[in-house]
């Protein structure tokens, strides 16, 4: 069992397990490099699901970041308590949740926020709740370029919703949201050629509107795996957001992003079941289980580990007969599905120099902060 530089922790005997670790200095070396690759920082739209942290999202405004994108009220509230000046709500608000955005509008008035939006019947909910509460609402046009997820498709339709959005009163028209999270081919030539395909709609949608006299829309698209791509696209908006921690899955997936893995879950040996096997802490509920079981965790040093069963609390693993692991060891993991893998854990421990030094709260981790 080798002992790597960069993520041992010296008093890691203090540290209960499983445990989400963060490396700040790593973090910020993140944020500094997604920042030179685009040409102007203001075309940076990060999302904030990977970390869901207020800690983070102050370092990436300090670092002049002043847009970002968001999935659910919490991660909003979050960004208005961080005081960020622009912030998507990446979801169409409906029923009891367009009533919190309104909410969230009024109670954080130095943030500028908006949503989406994909038809015309909602459209007219945000308008008439616009309305009710004397605010204007800021909408962008949720396009469907292949993800078949939501949103409209970038033709006719898409342009009668621009042209409903433009006349209702209360709503404040920006733009238009293209999300292409289908598109993750490890090859690049294939993802920017898919890339491509799925942008082509966007911008013949961009022209229609052009050609019939109406204000040039802000476009925001892409995310993590299209981001070196979308990038080049004058004037786009992007929105990474895995690169604030990195993960297993990108790390190989992308090897042209070459972020640094910044957070880590830390668990031990908690029993030796049998020849051979080792029980470790770190169950469905300690990291993303999505992934088939051996796409879940990699053990930066225990990388020949071969997984054989997992439970809530527990992963059984294979270390071959004669095996050196012991009952308490420690073990660095680094998950495959970050984003997720997250969202498990309340807070994440600070390690800097090798040691733990804090803790940073996973806010929007809750479905509700105060709204």
């Amino acid at each position: 069992m080798e002992t790597s530089e960069w993520y041992s922790i010296n008093n890691v005997d203090e540290l209960d397990t499983p445990a989400l670790v963060v490396y700040p200095d790593r973090v910020k070396y993140n944020i500094g490099l997604v920042k030179t690759m685009i040409d102007d920082v203001n075309r940076l739209r990060p999302h904030v699901k990977t970390h869901k942290s207020i800690d983070v999202s102050l370092l990436m405004i300090q670092a002049g970041i002043q847009k970002f994108k968001c999935a659910t009220i919490a991660e909003a509230e979050m960004l208005g308590i961080a005081k960020a000046p622009d912030v998507l709500l990446a979801y169409q608000p409906t029923g009891p949740k367009l009533k919190r955005f309104v909410q969230l509008i009024k109670a954080y008035s130095q943030t500028k926020y908006s949503c989406l939006v994909d038809n015309e019947d909602t459209a007219q909910s945000i308008s008439a709740e616009a309305v009710k509460n004397n605010i204007k609402i800021a909408v962008y046009i949720d396009l469907n370029v292949g993800m078949n997820r939501t949103g409209i498709a970038a033709g006719a339709d898409a342009l009668d919703l621009y042209t409903t959005c433009l006349s209702l009163p209360g709503l404040a028209f920006k733009g238009l949201h293209a999300y292409d999270g289908h598109i993750h081919d490890s090859d690049y030539a294939i993802r920017q050629k898919r890339s491509g395909e799925s942008m082509g709609p966007v911008f013949k949608l961009i022209d229609d509107i052009a050609a019939k006299g109406y204000p040039q829309p802000v476009i925001i698209a892409g995310g993590s795996p299209t981001f070196p791509i979308i990038s080049k696209i004058k004037d786009v908006e992007c929105s990474p957001g895995t690169f604030a921690y990195w993960d297993k899955g990108y790390q190989q997936a992308f090897p042209e992003q070459p972020f640094h893995t910044a957070a880590l879950i830390v668990a031990r040996i908690i029993s030796l079941p049998e020849e051979g096997k080792i029980c470790i802490d770190l169950g469905h509920k300690s990291v993303s289980a999505e992934n088939e079981l051996a796409k879940r965790v990699y053990f930066l040093n225990a990388p020949e580990l071969k997984f054989v069963s997992q439970s809530e609390e527990h992963l059984v693993a294979d270390a071959g007969k004669n095996h050196q692991y012991k009952i308490g060891d420690i073990l660095y993991g680094l998950p495959y599905h970050v984003c997720p893998s997250v969202a498990l854990y309340e807070r994440a421990i600070t390690i800097e120099n090798k040691v733990v030094t804090g803790e940073w709260k996973t806010t929007a981790r809750d479905r509700k902060i105060t709204i």
